[in-house]
């Protein structure tokens, strides 16, 4: 009796496989298992309501919060007999009256690009162009409305739209940057604009980068294609750009301001170590100061200055000084209000926020507990409400809360998952999106309660989708180390998985500090688009398993700063336990598991094959570090210092350890990597050559980081899913 539940559920799997489509990696890569989003999502300032692009790319439109209907068209490609067919991007001016249109945008770095602007009036609906010449960098209105500021090639200049006002003429490629951060400080500090108006627009400040004196490096590129270089037909080039290793010359950098009304430019004196940083300039509610963050060079001791555009002035606000490192998400989510400044922290341990006043005065924590909050939306100065998001239910969930005057916290958003927010200009309601690792994006609009008003996009055609190709559960699970420690993970079986049986075992991992794969959201897995990837693999026949080893994000700092000075020690201890872990495994072949990961999780899939413990019996590394003397000054110096203080902890990395690599090692990089050079793999190479170690490696033509383009990424992940047929069966 017991049987016959078991049989029918067999069966109608059986049959549930025969139905399904099979999964396909051109499919997979050209965008069929991508979500659908509501696009460019603005609220407007004081306002219920918000404006976001049309689908189609051509109109900007409002919308009610409250009632989620459509209320105008601001803009209209057509209508406006714009010389562009389609808008990238927008700015509406604080006043409402006009807008900043973005087309043609051509990528620079991570968060760079220029772009072509455009200055559209909304009553006289007129559309002009913001500059002549080459295209512009970081558009921002002044808090009047009446001026426009941006970067040209490295100079900083103003527009009232009639007149142009060049700012600076010093600015060089490689030599002088004003206004926009050099490479480091735009990869590790997480922004592309360093200039900040003051309050009313009768001042801009800004950051200087002379990186005259830092080191170059050159990468090597060809004609290839998508994009055709013709330009290198014949020979090969370089492009050449500076870029700061551990231990190695920073930029020097400065602060300006320039007056709008008499055209003076003033030095701004905001203390700072030699080798220190300036991380940000943001707008200040008094028209006689703006905000400056500095950090030194060790990145333990982050201040916030009040500095007088006018006069050059300055005075201190607020300093955070926490053990090992101040987390680069505390400046990035800090907000500077009207009244207040709130500042995260994880000084007790775990990231929370606190209130000051514009003096610098600490008024209150805002929220408590064994949980961190990773991401704030604004503070209702007339309220006193915070809204922010957290990992409060636990470390794998994100949720909306709001933290009342009184200290109370209430939870804004009801489903499991990934929830994240963009709240209406007077806070009455906000657009949630949310996922799971089941589910794709839902965007609805909901109040400050949370009640749900309007579903924007379901992404039913997607779940559909998925269904028809009979993608499994990801299932979760978690397990205790031999050193005592906890972890979770997630995993996919094949569809037509059978306990009897044993199966080979890919682990994909990242493993970097702060970083979480094991998250309840569609944008978690492999590849992202759901974890198309893993569910092909899993298509094949083999289980694929993630899990968030120490160094980690959502679990407070102890657990995120314990590989502080050793990166990649723990990390790839943690996947060697896991591999033993799955290993034991009724349905597991011990002997078939795989690692595999790209940029640090590359990295430690390097470690966690010379881990001593061979465990793996194959392994891919995409654009891997494999040793953080390569690696840029900021990120590697913030969790290892400087190769000078902590010689043996840099000593900890695949290089060194090469004796002990083990298991057939597949190495993919980009020529045109500027993140992680292809230095860091041509070096490695040559230590495994020495060491008479077998391997592959795989080069992508002019390809970045990213490694797409064309038929690219078709490509690699054909490779990737080869290399473990080959070697795990």
């Amino acid at each position: 009796m017991k049987r016959f539940p078991v049989f029918i559920a067999t069966v109608m799997m059986v049959s549930a496989m025969q139905a399904a489509d099979k999964l396909d990696l051109k499919a997979i890569t050209s965008g069929e298992f991508a979500a659908s989003y509501v696009t460019g999502i603005n609220p407007i300032d004081g306002t219920d309501l918000y404006a976001s692009i049309s689908n189609d790319g051509k109109q900007v439109i409002s919308y009610s919060f409250k009632t989620g209907k459509q209320m105008s068209i601001l803009f209209d490609v057509n209508a406006a007999k714009a010389p562009f067919e389609q808008i990238e991007g927008y700015v509406i001016s604080p006043d409402g009256k006009k807008l900043l249109i973005m087309t043609h945008r051509e990528a620079i770095y991570r968060r760079s690009f220029k772009a072509e602007y455009f200055i559209y009036d909304i009553a006289k609906k007129s559309l002009k162009k913001l500059s002549q010449g080459v295209n512009q960098q970081v558009a921002t209105w002044s808090p009047d409305s009446r001026h426009i500021a941006f970067v040209k090639d490295n100079n900083l200049f103003v527009t009232d739209g009639e007149k142009e006002t060049q700012i600076t003429r010093d600015g060089k490629f490689n030599e002088v940057i004003n206004g926009i951060p050099d490479w480091v400080y735009e990869e590790e500090f997480s922004f592309n604009r360093a200039f900040a108006w003051n309050a009313d627009g009768t001042a801009i400040g800004w950051i200087r980068f002379d990186e005259s004196h830092v080191k170059t490096y050159s990468l090597q590129m060809f004609e290839g294609s998508h994009p055709t270089r013709s330009e290198y037909h014949d020979y090969p080039g370089e492009y050449s750009y500076k870029y700061p290793k551990a231990g190695q010359d920073n930029s020097k950098v400065s602060l300006w301001s320039y007056d709008m009304k008499n055209g003076k430019t003033v030095a701004l004196d905001v203390p700072v170590d030699s080798d220190g940083y300036y991380p940000r300039i943001k707008t200040s509610p008094d028209a006689n100061s703006l905000i400056v963050y500095t950090m030194n060079r060790h990145q333990d001791d982050m201040r916030l200055y009040a500095v007088n555009p006018f006069t050059g002035k300055s005075r201190m606000l607020i300093k955070e000084s926490v053990p090992k490192f101040v987390k680069e998400e505390v400046i990035e989510n800090s907000i500077v209000g009207k009244k207040n400044i709130l500042l995260p922290s994880d000084r007790d341990g775990f990231m929370h926020l606190y209130l000051y006043d514009m003096n610098g005065k600490l008024l209150r924590q805002v929220e408590k507990g064994n949980y961190d909050v990773t991401s704030i939306y604004g503070m209702d100065e007339k309220t006193g409400d915070v809204y922010f998001q957290a990992a409060k239910l636990n470390a794998h969930d994100r949720q909306v809360y709001v933290a009342r005057k009184n200290g109370k916290v209430e939870r804004l958003t009801d489903a499991a998952g990934s929830n994240s927010a963009y709240f209406s200009g007077d806070y009455r309601y906000f657009v949630n999106t949310w996922s799971s690792y089941s589910h794709p994006y839902v965007f609805t609009v909901r109040s400050n309660k949370g009640k749900l008003i309007k579903t924007l996009e379901d992404n039913k055609q997607l779940l559909e989708k998925t269904r028809k190709y009979n993608w499994g559960k990801r299932e979760t699970f978690s397990f205790t180390t031999s050193e005592g420690v906890k972890l979770d993970g997630w995993m996919v079986k094949p569809v037509d998985f059978d306990a009897s049986k044993k199966y080979p075992v890919i682990l994909f991992q990242y493993s970097g500090p702060g970083n979480q794969q094991v998250l309840d959201s569609w944008s978690t897995g492999s590849m992202g688009n759901g974890g198309a990837f893993d569910y092909y693999l899993a298509q094949e026949g083999f289980i694929i398993a993630c899990v968030d080893g120490r160094g980690t994000g959502g679990r407070g700092a102890e657990f995120e700063k314990s590989t502080y000075l050793r990166l990649g020690d723990l990390e790839s201890k943690d996947q060697v336990e896991t591999a033993l872990y799955m290993g034991s495994l009724p349905y597991v072949d011990k002997d078939n598991i795989g690692i595999w990961g790209w940029s640090y999780g590359g990295f430690n899939t390097l470690m966690s094959m010379s881990e001593g413990r061979p465990v793996f019996k194959a392994g891919v590394a995409v654009a891997p570090p494999t040793c953080y003397r390569f690696y840029d000054s900021v990120y590697t110096e913030r969790y290892m210092r400087t190769p000078k203080e902590n010689e043996e902890g840099y000593k900890v990395n695949p290089i060194e350890r090469v004796k002990q690599q083990h298991g057939a090692l597949l190495i993919c990089h980009g020529l045109a990597d500027d993140n992680v050079h292809p230095q860091n793999t041509f070096e490695y190479a040559e230590a495994l050559v020495q060491a008479d170690k077998d391997f592959k490696t795989l080069w992508y033509t002019n390809r970045n980081h990213g490694i797409s383009g064309g038929n690219t990424r078709n490509h690699l992940l054909r490779q990737i899913a080869n290399w473990f047929k080959q070697n795990l069966k």
